[in-house]
């Protein structure tokens, strides 16, 4: 099955989702579509509430595309793809609806970020989260404040640190990433229907004027966040990096 993004509007709730057959990977192009997508929606007078989720069962996205960062040879390459999350995650702060996040399972580096990046996540109890990236020679820094701005730097720092490790679900939920963890992906999606569905009868200048107040204080992070995929852009040239990758490539 090929990589994908997908729109769907049932009544007034918009369902983003994007699928990647290795793990949700994101390589530039799924990024751009999901970044455009999502500014498409939030333009979108006939959607008041947005939903994103992704395909597959146990994985809501693995990050950054192995494949395509082997393949980066100069700084400006390496730039442009980091600054495909920061181009996502920009959309999804600046899209004027709600954006609820389905999570099904893991979400690994960037994949964090995008969960984070949400106004209000539900994810069921396979949803562990790791930031893997200073374990392959770069760091979580596109993604940082938007995790920091969900769960605090305090937790960002232990999951950078302890880059190997997945932490639960029920982790996440403690320290702010999830609203609510649920057994099953049934249970998941009713939860998010009853929800969307809720919201989606409430008043639309009141829905507008609450995103404003989740995001104040983040105007700068359209620069803020391409500053930080120019650092990773550099570090993944180095050595180190590229032996790392080409290790699980070959696994």
């Amino acid at each position: 099955m090929e990589a994908y993004v997908n729109l769907e509007i049932k009544k007034e709730v918009a369902y983003v989702e994007f699928f990647h057959p290795k793990h949700n990977a994101m390589p530039s192009a799924i990024l751009k579509k999901l970044a455009d997508t999502i500014t498409d929606v939030g333009l979108d007078d006939a959607v008041k509430v947005v939903v994103l989720k992704s395909g597959g069962d146990r994985t809501f996205c693995a990050g950054a595309s192995f494949d395509e960062l082997i393949t980066i040879n100069d700084t400006e390459t390496g730039k442009a793809f980091f600054s495909g999350f920061a181009h996502v995650i920009n959309a999804m702060r600046k899209c004027p609806k709600l954006i609820i996040g389905r999570v099904q399972g893991k979400s690994v580096g960037g994949g964090l970020g995008l969960a984070a990046a949400t106004d209000y996540c539900l994810a069921t109890k396979h949803a562990s989260i790791k930031l893997s990236e200073l374990s392959i020679g770069i760091g979580p820094f596109v993604i940082e404040p938007a995790v920091s701005k969900k769960m605090g730097k305090t937790v960002m720092t232990q999951l950078s640190i302890n880059a190997g490790q997945f932490f639960s679900a029920e982790f996440a939920k403690e320290k702010g990433l999830f609203a609510e963890v649920f057994e099953t992906v049934e249970d998941l999606d009713q939860a998010v229907f009853d929800l969307t569905e809720k919201l989606s009868i409430y008043n639309s200048e009141a829905l507008i004027e609450m995103k404003t107040i989740i995001w104040e204080n983040t105007s700068h992070w359209d620069e803020l966040l391409i500053e930080r995929a120019e650092i990773s852009g550099k570090l993944v040239l180095s050595d180190f990096v590229k032996e790392t990758l080409g290790r699980f490539k070959n696994q």
